[in-house]
């Protein structure tokens, strides 16, 4: 992974970079006029186990041997050199049946040091996903009740995919969908008009003690509302209450740290007529036709397990019109993927969705992608926790946060891949111990503030220009620095596989990897030492640690204390 000092020249090799080495490998075969086929855009790389092997090892000959025509061994043999030529790599061996193991100068790997803290906050930061313009949306709840836990999973993951994306070069924008029209609306208007006049709450309305909450609030900032009746009244009942739910929605996702760019409404969708003209819009690409006397889109052209109607032969439109609707509007204002996330009950939605897609004229496989996102559950002193005090069912995105803080909330969310279940120890996300990963990160970033103080008022230099990286040679000290290097690749995997899981585990890799330095390593002079070059080249290889944990947490909105 060579990542080189002075724009691409070979002076130092500080990481290595499997795209890089794969530039510096096709550039040194047609400089050698050596033909041995396509190199692939990333050379495969992975840390031997024994790393008396090397630092690092790759199976590219194996990989390259069928289109090179030759055995694996035979063209590691060729390709051994040209990797042993470049600056900061002092040693390259053969082994087994072609793999080939690279060993780092002394020295090299903590170079990676000035980068980091040259860089700051924009370290791990790349443009492999430059020019691609994407419309995230997330949550969309209704705006009828409470975010509940499976709308929390989404409001911490969503939040941390867009931070990742968006660290990768792409211009991101998160979007809420609010499903602020239909019959569950009409409800809503109702079960708080009941509530009002103390009435019974009507069949499959809505329960809970935000709606008593919610009916009190209106009638205290309109008395009027209670002389209403009928439609006049449940409608001034919809309106104010709408008004007041999304604003506690927006009021505890802000809480929450999670930003939204659009919040847009499906009324307004279908107000400004697009969801009613989607047929039309439509027709010149084939998919239309009518049959019974209502017109359909023929997705099962295009893998879905059936055709869909757009116009009932009432007249009526359906909810797949407003869908689609929803999907010609995000690519006309731009975006050129549309990220769905959706929860665990969506599933059917993944295939209309790209066979709606497919009929538009897009590609399913370029211009849409489906997240599903699986079930929470919560556990508190052994039980799962089911009851929520405001809405009677399902424990709330508020209620999480007043248990264990916004912190260990987002960062536990995060930390595990979205297509599986996930179960919540409430205990465990409140201890203060190396058992809490969140808390194991963060005490790591506060542990090392805490040691620069003191580095500080010992009189260590921390000025760059006094770094030294071939003091740095300590096995504790070149595995830190080589882990360093892989943020940037992390980064882009987390942006690339929608994961920000990824950057999650590998911050307790560098938690870990600097807990072991900090035993085997002294940083700060003792007694009468006095400063020396060591110290300062120690103490910013902390610094640099805690600048990537500082970085990292940020992609997962999560604080990086000073002190704990």
């Amino acid at each position: 992974m060579a990542r080189y000092l002075a724009k691409g020249k070979a002076d130092t090799l500080i990481g290595v970079n499997p795209e890089e080495l794969a530039q510096v490998l096709s550039a040194e075969l047609a400089r050698s006029g050596l033909d041995i086929g396509p190199v692939p855009a990333q050379i495969p790389l992975e840390r031997p186990k024994n790393r008396e092997h090397g630092d690092y090892a790759t199976s590219i000959a194996l990989q390259m041997a069928k289109s090179a025509g030759k055995n694996p061994r035979e063209l590691a043999a060729v390709i051994a050199p040209l990797f042993g030529a470049i600056a900061g790599i002092a040693k390259v061996d053969i082994a087994g049946p072609g793999f080939i193991n690279i060993t780092l100068a002394q020295g090299a790997q903590s170079a990676i040091v000035r980068e980091v803290l040259s860089q700051g906050a924009k370290y791990g930061q790349g443009s492999a996903l430059a020019g691609l313009h994407i419309n995230l949306e997330f949550i969309s709840a209704n705006p009828t009740g409470p975010l509940h836990l499976g709308h929390t999973r989404w409001a911490a993951v969503g939040d941390s995919i867009a931070r990742v994306l968006i660290a990768a070069g792409a211009k991101v924008t998160r979007e809420f969908y609010i499903n602020d029209r239909g019959t569950q609306m009409d409800l809503f208007a109702a079960s708080m008009h009941a509530a009002a006049h103390g009435l019974i709450t009507p069949e499959n309305g809505y329960h809970g003690a935000y709606i008593q909450d919610l009916a009190h609030q209106i009638v205290v900032e309109d008395p009027a509302i209670m002389e209403k009746s009928g439609e006049s009244a449940l409608a001034a009942f919809r309106d104010a209450g709408y008004r007041l739910q999304l604003e506690q929605q927006q009021q505890v996702l802000k809480i929450f740290g999670t930003h939204f760019d659009v919040w847009y409404s499906e009324k307004s969708l279908h107000d400004s007529g697009a969801v009613a003209t989607v047929a039309q819009r439509l027709e010149d690409k084939g998919h239309i036709f009518k049959a019974d006397g209502a017109t359909w889109l023929r997705t099962t052209d295009f893998g879905d397990d059936k055709d869909r109607v757009l116009v009932k032969a009432d007249g009526e439109l359906t909810y797949f019109t407003s869908d689609t609707a929803y999907y010609l509007d995000k690519r006309s204002r731009g975006f050129d993927l549309c990220i769905y996330l959706l929860g665990a009950d969506h599933h059917g939605y993944v295939g209309r969705l790209k066979a709606l897609v497919a009929c538009a004229g897009d590609d399913p496989e370029q211009n849409i992608e489906v997240l599903i996102g699986q079930m929470v559950k919560i556990f508190e002193n052994g039980e799962e926790v089911k009851l929520s005090k405001r809405a009677g069912t399902i424990i709330t995105l508020e209620e999480l946060v007043e248990k264990v803080g916004v912190d260990a909330a987002r960062y536990t969310l995060s930390r595990y891949p979205t297509d599986t279940p996930l179960t919540l120890d409430v205990d465990l996300m409140k201890k203060h111990s190396n058992d809490n990963p969140v808390y194991y990160v963060q005490y790591a970033h506060a542990r090392i503030s805490a040691l620069l103080r003191n580095a500080t008022d010992l009189g260590v230099s921390m000025a760059l220009e006094d770094f030294q990286e071939k003091l740095l040679i300590h096995e504790r000290e070149t595995e830190l620095a080589g882990a360093l290097a892989q943020f940037p690749q992390v980064v882009l995997a987390a942006a690339q596989v929608r994961g920000p899981h990824k950057v999650a585990r590998y911050l307790e890799e560098i938690a870990g990897l600097y807990h072991r330095f900090y035993n085997d390593c002294r940083v700060l002079p003792m007694g009468d030492e006095k400063p020396g070059a060591l110290h300062t080249s120690r103490a910013l290889l902390c610094s640099a640690t805690r600048q990537l944990l500082a970085n990292g947490l940020a992609l997962l909105g999560v604080n990086a204390p000073e002190r704990m």
